[in-house]
């Protein structure tokens, strides 16, 4: 019983042992890292108001404030790079050699004509109007 009892002596002072160790090298690496300075106090920007929501007007806010989605994929979009965003056809779009790729049903429905549509519903508007 007794060998025992220092067997588990000995297994728990082994555990605590390695157990300091790394909180240890856990300190010394938090300690060796530079000291970040203080943050930057934010400017104070009035705020717009965009909406009459106040939730998504202070959303909207922070968003415009915070700019880091001028940035999204890692650097600012321009036109120089629309190809990433409309595909490998902005050039041709641009130059008039290739028409509009409209595969997809929401560009269909987009660019679709619907000036038929518009003057049926203002014959229709125009006969309620003069009953």
């Amino acid at each position: 019983m007794k060998k025992k009892k220092t067997n588990i002596k000995t297994i728990i002072r082994q555990i605590v042992r390695e157990e300091v160790a790394m909180a240890i090298k856990e300190v010394i690496t938090e300690l060796k890292q530079p000291i970040e300075s203080q943050p930057q106090s934010k400017k104070i920007v009035e705020k717009k108001s965009f909406t009459n929501n106040s939730v998504l007007n202070d959303v909207l806010n922070e968003t415009a404030q915070d700019g880091e989605w001028k940035t999204l994929g890692g650097s600012e979009f321009t036109s120089d790079r629309m190809n990433e965003l409309v595909g490998k056809n902005y050039g041709n779009m641009m130059n008039g050699t290739q028409p509009v790729p409209s595969s997809d049903p929401m560009s269909q429905f987009l660019n679709k004509d619907y000036s038929e549509v518009l003057e049926k519903s203002m014959e229709k508007s125009k006969n309620k109007i003069g009953r």
